[in-house]
């Protein structure tokens, strides 16, 4: 009989494109990931996996187990899922993944208190880009996602996958309390038109938004500084070395050097959850998304402090 768990583990390398990438999703180690495959050859007499450059590509066997896998392991999906509704509270492993500062902003708090009420549930989160987390979802390699899209690039939810949204999160300019334009209290895109700026890299859609909004009065950006981490950006910010646009959710208290000043048309990111349709009626589901609700302080919800 195939093993269930080696099934997984080739199942997971076709979905994510590498051993390392699926050893990430699963939180295995690669050399882990690696011996289930290859114990899974011994198995079925079959090799599975071929070398091509420095990676590897599955074979036509391969593609044929992959299939069964997929099947099984929504079989057992649908039973673990009736087997916890029987039990009428969470339990077994939840697996919930959220961008970065979703994960800082809005996940502790929610996700403490899932599990301090419920100790049978087995809680891991995993940090992920958005544009990577709804196919993890439909995969099956996590359970729940937080996610965020913006007008400017709406996110396009696969089939068989739930989507619900938590709010909106808006986004300030930060800038230095001495900056010439700190004693404006709303600021216009042109009035940060010729600003020197600090922006996550280009192909992310906070840079592509910047662009495309400076561009709409006829602006080039002067983007100085390409930095991921928001925190990171605060920073270089705190010391002069140009603006940046951050949003409210995962931000905190800044310290009296900065301001936030709020830009209008406000740049704004939808945040919502997603899941599997197939685990709507699982207690974690339902119990960890009404939490999100309920813990999400959002910029609509409170006053946006901070500003100068």
């Amino acid at each position: 009989m195939l093993d269930l768990a080696r099934l997984r583990a080739l199942h997971a390398v076709h979905v994510h494109g590498s051993v390392s990438a699926a050893a990430k999703a699963l939180g295995y180690t690669p050399s882990a990931v690696s011996q289930q495959v290859t114990k899974l050859e011994r198995e079925t007499g079959t090799v599975l996996l071929e070398r091509r450059g420095r990676g590897v590509v599955l074979t036509e066997a391969a593609g044929m187990l992959v299939g069964t896998a997929a099947r099984m392991l929504s079989i057992m999906e649908t039973a673990e899922v009736a087997l916890e509704e029987q039990r009428g509270r969470p339990s077994g492993r939840l697996t919930v993944a959220a961008f970065s500062t979703a994960a800082r902003g809005l996940l502790p708090r929610a996700l403490a208190e899932l599990a301090g009420k419920y100790p049978d549930l087995d809680l891991r989160i995993v940090e992920e880009d958005p544009h990577a987390t709804p196919h993890m979802v439909a995969q099956g390699t996590v359970d729940l996602a937080v996610v965020h899209d913006w007008d400017i690039a709406p996110m396009t939810v696969p089939d068989g996958v739930v989507r619900d949204v938590i709010g909106e999160d808006r986004c300030d300019v930060v800038l230095p309390r001495d900056h010439p334009l700190a004693a404006l209290p709303v600021l216009s895109r042109e009035d940060v038109a010729g600003a020197r700026w600090i922006c996550q890299p280009p192909g992310t859609v906070c840079h592509d938004w910047l662009m495309r909004t400076l561009h709409s009065v006829r602006a080039e950006p002067d983007v100085a500084h390409f930095v991921a981490e928001y925190q990171t950006q605060l920073a270089l910010v705190e010391v002069g070395l140009g603006i940046a646009l951050v949003p409210c959710l995962g931000r905190g208290a800044l310290p009296d050097t900065l301001v936030v000043k709020p830009l209008e048309p406000v740049p704004v990111r939808g945040v919502s959850a997603l899941w599997r349709a197939g685990t709507s009626r699982r207690p974690a589901i339902t119990e960890a998304v009404r939490l999100l609700h309920e813990h999400a302080v959002l910029p609509s919800r409170v006053d946006r402090r901070g500003h100068g």
